[in-house]
């Protein structure tokens, strides 16, 4: 059952995965400041699905948007870009 190019994709860093079956990627961009121009990171915090519990704290992975799985997670991870380090 595996969806391909199906909404879109982000990357970010895995910053929890105590629960079962999920973990959490924080998620960063770049937005300038409408009047002044500076460039301001601004974060957010998915819900990923990760059926095999295989990633961990610090890993930097793809996300990707797929069906609502519960009522906080409509994602599912689909590759590991970096592993993290093991601290």
């Amino acid at each position: 059952m595996s969806e391909t190019n199906s909404g879109r994709s982000l990357s970010g860093k895995v910053v929890s995965d105590k629960m079962n079956k999920t973990i959490t990627v924080l998620v960063e961009r770049k937005v300038k400041h409408p009047l002044y121009g500076k460039i301001m990171v601004r974060t957010k915090k998915y819900h990923a699905h990760d059926e095999s519990n295989e990633f961990h704290m610090g890993d930097l992975v793809t996300i990707e948007e797929c069906r609502p799985l519960s009522k906080t997670k409509a994602w599912r991870v689909t590759k590991l870009i970096e592993k993290g380090n093991p601290a």
